[in-house]
C-alpha cells in the first residue's frame, strides 16, 4: 500500500507510509481554533490529501513556495486542493477542485538545490467558496465540512471491520510494507481516520480518490472505499502472482545461466566450443521452408548438438545429419516450362534422326503438362551403347527448365546405396537418390538412372527392390532414407532410366517402366552426325579453325566402315579426335594443312584398317555356307565352315556356339541321315566319318535359330 507522489515534473518520486499522528485525535482536528476565513491555497498534482494523514511534499513552483513559506511563518495553516489536470504548470482558479483539505505544515525544510520540502498533515475537509487572490499565490475563502459518524449502525460497523480485514490482506500481499502495518491498522479506533488513511494509500486513480474525499456521508464513503479496496486486493493478488511467477522464472534462468557458464568453462578447459556452428545452423534454418516433421527433428537434433562437445564421436554424426537436412531442397522447386516447340528445337539440335523417339518424348511431355503431376510411366531408354540415351535425358531437362542429375547404377550390389546407411555406422552416408537431390538443390530435377540393367544383388540386399519404391508413383511421395531417418517426397522428380538390354532388368522393376527402344545408327545417319556435331566439336577442342580442312562423305564413310564397328558414335568420335590431333601437329610443324582429306590420307593417319568387308565366294570355297547375323551395329553375314574327316560317325561343333545353334546343327545332320537314300548319300559315311562344323571368330559368342 505504498503510494508514490510526484509534485512537479522535475521533482523526485517519494515513497512513504503516512504517519499516524500521536498524542492527539487521529483525525488531526483537535487543535483547530480560530481558523481564519481566508488562507493561502496550495494546488497539488497527482495526489489528494485526506484529513489526519501526514505526508511529505516537495514544492517546486514559485507561487507554491511563497504560499507555504508565508503560511509556515504565520499560523502554519494552509488549504490544499488537487488540480483537475496534473499536466497544467500554472493552474487557473477553474483548474482547481472545489473540495480540498485544511492542512497544517508540521515542518518546512529548505533543500540545497533551492527547492522546499514540507511535512504536512490534513485536518478537515473544506469547500472552496471563492478565490480571493491569485498573486503572489492563491488565497481562498472556504468553509469547514463536518463529519457525521453513524452511531449504533451495525452496517457501518461491519463495513469498518471489512475495511480493516481487507487492509490486512493487502498489506500481507505487499512485500515492501512491514508486517507491523497490519497491526497498526487494526488498532485505529477512529473510523473516519481509518477511511482517510486507507484511502490515501490505495493505488486508485486521482479522480476516484477525489470522489472519496468529496463524498459527504461517511457511510457512503466507507462503501465506496470497500469497492476500491476490492479492486486493490485483486490488483495485489495479481501482482503477487506475477511477481512469484517472475521470480520463479528468474530463478530458473539464473540456474540455467549458472549451469551454462559452468558448461562453457568445462568446454573451454577441454578446448572446444560449438556455439558458432550451432548459431550458423539456426540462422540457415530460419530461412528454410520445410515440413513440420523436418522442423521438429532438426530442432531436436540442435538441442542434442548443443549438449555435445565437438571432440566426441557422436558430434560429427549429429552435425552431418543436420547439415544434410539443411542442404535438402524440401519445398524448393524450379518452375516447369512445357514449351513443346522449344523442346522439339532442343531435341533436333542435340540429336540427329530418332524421329519416332523424339515424337514419343514430346507426347510424354505433353501428358505431363496436361496432368500437372509425375504420376505417369517412368521412361526407360533401351539401346546399344553410344547412341545418346543419357544425352536425351539431359535434353529433356533443358527443354522443361529443370535441373539435371545422373545416377550411375552400373555394378551396384548394395541396397544401402539406394536407401542410405544407418547414420550410427562408421562412414555412413545417405543413399544416392538423396545425395543427388542434395546436389541439384531442387526438389523436381530430371534424374537419369543410368545402366539400370547392370544392377546386381548379393548378401547385402537387392538394389532393384529398393528402386521399386523410388520408381512407383504411388509410393515415392514418402521415400524413406535410412540416413535421413524420415520420409522424403520424390513425387516431383522426373525419373528416366537407361539400359542396354531389357532382358537383364528385374521383372517387377521392368513392369514400372515404359520401354522406349533406341536402335543403332545407319551409316548415313553417322555421316550426318559426324558432319553436324562430332567434327565441329573436335575441331574446337583441338584448337582448329572451323574451316581448317574438309572431309567429304566418302572419307567419313571410310572411317566408319574400316575403323569403327559399333551401333553408336563413340568410337567414331575417338577416331575423329585422332585425325584432329594429327592435323594440329601438322599445323605446328608445317604451318599449313591440306584443304581436303582423302582416303589415302585417312590410312596414313589412322594406319591399317581394323575392319574389312568380307565377300562370299561360294563356287571357289567348297564346304562353306553363309548365314545372316544380327548385331548392335546392324545386319552382318556369318560364315559356316564344314568338313568331313575320318572318325566314328560323330558331330563336332566349334566356334563358341550357343545351345540353340548346336541343336540346329544336330537336327540338320539327323535330317541328312534320314534322307540319305533319297539324296544319294552312302549311309556308311555316317558310320566312318566325323562331321566338323565351325563358325569363325570363336571369341565371339553366337546363338540363335
Amino acid at each position: 500500500m505504498i503510494k508514490k507522489y510526484l509534485m512537479n515534473p522535475s521533482e523526485e518520486e517519494l515513497e512513504f507510509m503516512p504517519i499516524i499522528p500521536l498524542n492527539e485525535d487521529e483525525d488531526g482536528s483537535d487543535d483547530l481554533q480560530d481558523v481564519p476565513p481566508v488562507l493561502p491555497l496550495l494546488p497539488l498534482r497527482n495526489t489528494v490529501l485526506f484529513p489526519g494523514v501526514v505526508i511529505p511534499i516537495t514544492v517546486g513552483r514559485d507561487k507554491s513556495i511563497k504560499a507555504v513559506t508565508d503560511a509556515y511563518k504565520a499560523d502554519k495553516l494552509i488549504g490544499v486542493v488537487a488540480q483537475k489536470d496534473s499536466n497544467i504548470e500554472e493552474p487557473a482558479p477553474a483548474d482547481l477542485q472545489k473540495i480540498g483539505t485544511l492542512a497544517k505544515i508540521v515542518k518546512l525544510i529548505k533543500m540545497p538545490d533551492g527547492g522546499t520540502t514540507i511535512i504536512i498533515q490534513g485536518k478537515r475537509r473544506i469547500q472552496i467558496e471563492s478565490i480571493t487572490e491569485e498573486d503572489p499565490y492563491f488565497k481562498a475563502k472556504f468553509i469547514l465540512l463536518n463529519e457525521d459518524v453513524p452511531k449504533d449502525d451495525s452496517d457501518f460497523t461491519a463495513m469498518i471491520g471489512s475495511i480493516k480485514d481487507l487492509a490486512g490482506q493487502i498489506v500481507g500481499l505487499s512485500p515492501n510494507l512491514p508486517s507491523e502495518a497490519a497491526i497498526i491498522l487494526k488498532n485505529i479506533e477512529n473510523p473516519v481516520f481509518l477511511i482517510h488513511f486507507v484511502g490515501s494509500n490505495l493505488h486508485a486513480e486521482l479522480q476516484l480518490k477525489q470522489q472519496l474525499l468529496e463524498t459527504d456521508s461517511i457511510k457512503a464513503r466507507a462503501e465506496l472505499l470497500l469497492n476500491l479496496m476490492q479492486t486493490e486486493l485483486q490488483y495485489a493478488e495479481l501482482k503477487n502472482k506475477v511477481t512469484n511467477k517472475t521470480r520463479a522464472e528468474l530463478d530458473k534462468q539464473q540456474r540455467e545461466y549458472f549451469l551454462q557458464q559452468q558448461l562453457k568453462a568445462i568446454k573451454d578447459e577441454l578446448g572446444g566450443d560449438n556455439v558458432a556452428e550451432v548459431k550458423e545452423m539456426l540462422k540457415r534454418a530460419e530461412q528454410k521452408k520445410w515440413p513440420k516433421a523436418a522442423h521438429d527433428m532438426f530442432h531436436k537434433g540442435i538441442e542434442r548438438l548443443e549438449r555435445m562437445h565437438p571432440s566426441t564421436p557422436d558430434y560429427s554424426v549429429v552435425f552431418n545429419h543436420l547439415d544434410l537436412m539443411l542442404d535438402l531442397p524440401w519445398e524448393s522447386y524450379t518452375e516447369d516450362l512445357y514449351d513443346l516447340k522449344k523442346a522439339k528445337k532442343i531435341l533436333d539440335k542435340d540429336h540427329y534422326g530418332m524421329d519416332k523417339i523424339k515424337e514419343r518424348i514430346l507426347e510424354y511431355l505433353a501428358v505431363l503438362k496436361l496432368k500437372g503431376d509425375m504420376k505417369s510411366p517412368i521412361l526407360c531408354f533401351v539401346g546399344p551403347p553410344g547412341i545418346g540415351k543419357t544425352s536425351l535425358g539431359k535434353s529433356i531437362a533443358s527443354a522443361i527448365n529443370r535441373k539435371y542429375v545422373r545416377v550411375s547404377l552400373g555394378g551396384l550390389h548394395d541396397e544401402s546405396e539406394i536407401r542410405g546407411h544407418r547414420k550410427t555406422y562408421i562412414g555412413a552416408m545417405p543413399g544416392r537418390i538423396i545425395q543427388s537431390i542434395r546436389k541439384t538443390q531442387s526438389g523436381n530435377p530430371v534424374m537419369i538412372l543410368d545402366e539400370i540393367d547392370k544392377v546386381g544383388s548379393d548378401h547385402r540386399g537387392d538394389p532393384s527392390s529398393a528402386l521399386l519404391e523410388v520408381l512407383d508413383p504411388e509410393q515415392n511421395n514418402s521415400f524413406y532414407d535410412n540416413y535421413l531417418e524420415m520420409e522424403y517426397d520424390l513425387s516431383k522428380v522426373l525419373f528416366i532410366a537407361t539400359a542396354n538390354s531389357i532382358s537383364n532388368i528385374q521383372p517387377a522393376l521392368r513392369d514400372r517402366l515404359e520401354i522406349i527402344e533406341l536402335t543403332g545408327y545407319a551409316v548415313e545417319e553417322k555421316v550426318e552426325i559426324a558432319k553436324q556435331h562430332l567434327i565441329p566439336k573436335e575441331m574446337e577442342m583441338h584448337g582448329l579453325k572451323k574451316n581448317a580442312f574438309k572431309m567429304n562423305d566418302a572419307v567419313i564413310q571410310k572411317v566408319i566402315a574400316e575403323y569403327t564397328n559399333e551401333s553408336g558414335v563413340r568410337e567414331l568420335d575417338r577416331q575423329l579426335a585422332a585425325i584432329m590431333r594429327y592435323q594440329a601437329k601438322e599445323i605446328v610443324l608445317n604451318g599449313k594443312l591440306k584443304a581436303t582429306l582423302t582416303a589415302p590420307d585417312i590410312e596414313k593417319i589412322l594406319k591399317k584398317p581394323r575392319y574389312t568387308s568380307e565377300t562370299y565366294k561360294m563356287a571357289s570355297i567348297p564346304g562353306v555356307a553363309v548365314g545372316l547375323a544380327w548385331t548392335y551395329t546392324g545386319g552382318d553375314i556369318l560364315f559356316i565352315e564344314s568338313q568331313l574327316v575320318e572318325g566314328k560317325g560323330e558331330l563336332k561343333l566349334t566356334g563358341n556356339l550357343g545351345n540353340v545353334m548346336k541343336e540346329s546343327a544336330s537336327t540338320a545332320l539327323t535330317w541328312l541321315h534320314a534322307n540319305a537314300q533319297k539324296l544319294g548319300i552312302d549311309e556308311k559315311l555316317f558310320q566312318s566319318k566325323v562331321a566338323h562344323i565351325h563358325v569363325p571368330e570363336g571369341a565371339v559368342p553366337k546363338d540363335g535359330p
